[in-house]
């Protein structure tokens, strides 16, 4: 199985990348026809590969031969570093890329130093009281180290939104619904 590279999807280009969470294939095509540079499934990526040229990102399985054949990457929780350290390796030897969902510094700090991915995810999930979640991928966005590559999670963003997370740096942002509603009439350069 040859493996569409995540991170050159969302690297290359000039704008910011719009990784877009998808049900099924009729979901993963409108997608792909709007401008979505990958794609991500939460309930098990397999339907999606025959019907899209895109990247797919697992969000939650472990990492195993059934996720390899399904997806290209793969988004690994933070919280148990030995889990993280064990799901990291098995990863890495089935040929999938390595996303890792950070939520706090703290986190950020120990993933950076026991794994070293090349992409991360940054969740608002824990976010202070009364800050939004934008403001929150901000706030983590300034400890990932440069050559690193960062993704906000923001499955309500808006147009707005988008634009101010790509002015800040990140390379990509995760999003659910129509991708049309934020790139406007043409596809991104977002």
């Amino acid at each position: 199985m040859t493996h569409r590279r995540l991170s050159e999807a969302i690297a290359e280009g000039d704008g910011i990348s719009l990784l877009v969470e998808v049900r099924d294939a009729d979901a993963a095509s409108r997608a792909e026809e709007s401008g979505a540079e990958g794609l991500v499934s939460r309930a098990g990526a397999a339907g999606l590969r025959p019907h899209t040229a895109l990247p797919v990102l697992a969000y939650g399985p472990e990492p195993d031969a059934a996720a390899a054949d399904a997806a290209d990457a793969v988004v690994l929780g933070a919280d148990d570093e030995d889990v993280l350290s064990r799901n990291a390796d098995r990863c890495r030897e089935l040929g999938l890329e390595i996303v890792v969902r950070v939520s706090d510094d703290d986190e950020l700090e120990r993933v950076l130093e026991h794994v070293d991915p090349e992409i991360l995810l940054l969740t608002a999930e824990r976010a202070e009281d009364e800050q939004e979640p934008l403001d929150r991928v901000l706030e983590l966005l300034q400890d990932v180290p440069a050559g690193k590559l960062a993704i906000g999670e923001l499955a309500d963003a808006s147009r707005a939104d988008v634009e101010e997370l790509e002015r800040a740096g990140v390379d990509a942002v995760l999003v659910t619904g129509d991708v049309r509603a934020l790139v406007g009439d043409a596809v991104p350069d977002v």
